[in-house]
């Protein structure tokens, strides 16, 4: 059995199969289990905010007769186009501008990195034109930056195994390392920041760290973005800083994930291989050797 076969197997009942149906089957369970959750729990309340939404309007149009339904309707359509363009219908005209120095700055970062929150778009033709292109050599780009991040944090992590020469305490060393890289990153990326924004965005604590986590993990749905409030005077730098700050967090974050789907492998593997010593050398399955740094690879 070649190696680097690019099927991987697991030997049971001294067989060998592939565990990759079970990976496949696994990953669409997950994605079943997750459309159950989140339908049970957020189904019923989209048909209260729907229904809820239904009788504002009705009262709006009882309370003001010179307006018809269709009048309503036309001027929430307007609305819609307005949020969808990244104007915020509260307010007035002298809301800030979307596209300061310091929000393009924000902007250029959640195209690099693949964020993507939605609510904020180019609207003219060269301006998307431009979008395209700059994602093209952008996204590349940042994947580079990341991965020679990702390296460097990774070093930090094998010095302390160096100052360690015997070899039983090497595990011991590296458990430590990584206890230590897991908990200063969630105290910096994960645990400080929805305090900050909390106190600058008025969120919830929970609102502010489920908004840390949606944008490192690059999933980015645009329901909470920072410095999008009309009624909150925000310092200049405030979003290219909020930016910087994603940067480093989708380092960390990435280079977690990726040692999380190491172990997943790993665990697979050693769960399901289990060689027989009766067996020959070529019908057992040898896991190849890890490289020297992990690379980085951002969720899309």
């Amino acid at each position: 059995q070649d190696r680097r076969s690019s099927m991987p197997l697991l030997t049971l009942h001294n067989q060998q199969i592939s565990w990759t149906p079970l990976l496949v089957l696994g990953y669409f369970f997950y994605l079943l289990l997750g459309a159950m959750v989140f339908q049970l729990l957020e189904k019923q309340a989209e048909t209260h905010f729907r229904d809820q939404f239904q009788m504002e309007k009705l009262k709006f149009l009882q309370n003001y007769t010179c307006l018809d339904r269709q009048a309503l309707e036309q001027f929430v359509q307007v609305l819609m186009e307005a949020w969808e363009r990244g104007v915020n219908p509260e307010g007035n005209s002298t809301n800030p501008s979307n596209w300061d120095f310091s929000n393009s700055f924000f902007f250029a970062g959640t195209v690099v990195t693949t964020i993507g929150y939605g609510n904020l778009s180019p609207s003219t033709v060269s301006g998307q034109i431009f979008c395209v292109f700059y994602a093209l050599f952008g996204v590349p780009l940042n994947l580079a930056f990341l991965n020679q991040l990702g390296k460097g944090l990774n070093a930090h992590l094998m010095t302390l195994e160096r100052w360690v020469q015997k070899p039983d305490h090497a595990q011991v060393v590296q458990t430590l390392a990584v206890a230590i890289f897991l908990s200063a990153g969630t105290l910096l990326f994960l645990v400080f920041p929805p305090l900050v924004f909390s106190y600058v965005e008025g969120w919830s604590y929970g609102e502010g760290f489920y908004f840390t986590f949606i944008t490192l993990s690059t999933i980015g749905f645009g329901d909470y973005v920072v410095g999008t409030n009309p009624n909150k005077h925000y310092i200049p730098v405030y979003r290219s800083l909020t930016a910087i700050w994603i940067v480093f967090g989708l380092a960390w974050l990435a280079l977690v994930f990726n040692v999380g789907a190491d172990l997943m492998e790993k665990f697979l593997q050693l769960k399901w291989h289990k060689p027989d010593l009766s067996l020959t050398e070529g019908s057992t399955i040898k896991l190849e050797d890890e490289p020297e740094q992990p690379r980085i690879h951002i969720p899309s």
